[in-house]
């Protein structure tokens, strides 16, 4: 199923004509297109990112990310050969350990104190493919450090963000309360969130697809 970003749903296009596809399902990707003013369709892609994670074991997390955003942008692109599309993945690794998204609250609070006191990097990569072709890639990374906060507080913070803190790979939202987890951060803000937006709308632009 095609769901609209901007404004539409399948057929919005772009000021190049070309349609112009998101291969995620994660609400802050379709949140920072939309802010951005880019008109957009979402259409999730379904792979075994586990499979592609346990085969890549050793491999630089770059690399990985990388390859999963490709998977998922051809992945779409097979069934949408009119469009551009975007895939777009993220690993948070922290001492050697990759990090998915957690499936319940239990894990999240699993996930936080794994991380608490210490830093780790979130990477974001984004792959575009146009008639079957991996025209470009780009991927970023960002260094966060954890406060050591208490028992308490984690408690707290979970009643108080709510599931949608699942939707992320380390179990905390920018846009919310998840800075309260942390003593520094280093790196892009959008990378944080999941999609390094600038180098994208430059892209975009270098495209046609959006005004330069």
């Amino acid at each position: 199923m095609t769901v609209p970003g901007m404004v539409g749903g399948q057929g919005v296009k772009t000021r190049s004509g070309r349609p112009l596809v998101l291969a995620s399902a994660s609400s802050a990707r379709r949140m920072i297109l939309q802010r951005a003013g880019i008109p957009f369709e979402t259409l999730p892609a379904a792979i075994d990112e586990t499979s592609v994670k346990a085969a890549m074991q050793g491999v630089d997390v770059e690399d990985v990310a990388l390859a999963l955003a490709d998977a998922k942008a051809r992945a779409v692109a097979a069934r949408r050969p009119d469009a551009l599309v975007l895939g777009a993945d993220q690993i948070l690794e922290c001492e050697d350990r990759w990090f998915d998204k957690p499936k319940d609250r239990a894990k999240a609070e699993q996930h936080l104190k794994a991380l608490r006191g210490r830093a780790h990097r979130l990477v974001s990569a984004v792959v575009a493919v146009r008639d079957g072709e991996r025209i470009w890639r780009h991927v970023e990374s960002a260094t966060l450090i954890m406060r050591p906060f208490g028992d308490a507080f984690l408690a707290k913070y979970l009643d108080v963000s709510g599931p949608e803190i699942l939707e992320s790979v380390g179990a905390y939202r920018l846009e919310g309360l998840g800075p309260q987890l942390f003593a520094g951060i280093e790196g892009d803000y959008f990378t944080i969130l999941g999609l390094p937006l600038l180098p994208v709308l430059e892209f975009l632009r270098g495209q046609g697809l959006v005004e330069r």
